[in-house]
């Protein structure tokens, strides 16, 4: 009996696994999580008790794992939200359409010389 394996078609989806399967990315950002998260845990048990220690962790290491994990169109969820600030936040609601009419400066500048040339 033959075992089959799936191949992509599209290798570009295809991402470099570092260690323990993950990308680079992920280790960092994993990393990042355990430093903050860990640490935060301790300081939080003496006062809040177990369950309210591991719901802080989790409020902390949370948006760490988002960063990590989450991807949409290929772009990571950093970029997606820059751009949603930008959007949102930054760029005017109401943006005009504006050209450059090139045509009306050449006509323009043909009047001119007309002008200059009946001058003469």
């Amino acid at each position: 009996m033959a075992a089959y394996i799936s191949v992509p078609r599209d290798f570009s989806k295809v991402k470099s696994k570092v260690a323990f399967n993950l990308t680079a990315r992920q280790l960092i950002c994993f990393g990042a999580a355990a430093v903050v998260g860990v640490p935060l845990f301790f300081v939080l048990r003496d006062t809040a008790g177990n369950s309210g220690a591991t719901l802080g962790m989790m409020a902390v290491m949370l948006p760490m794992f988002f960063l990590a994990m989450y991807q949409k169109n290929g772009q990571p969820a950093e970029k997606i939200l820059r751009y949603y600030f930008q959007a949102r936040f930054v760029r005017p609601k109401v943006r005009p359409y504006q050209t450059r009419n090139y045509y009306a400066l050449l006509v323009k500048g043909d009047d001119a010389h007309d002008s200059v040339s009946e001058k003469e």
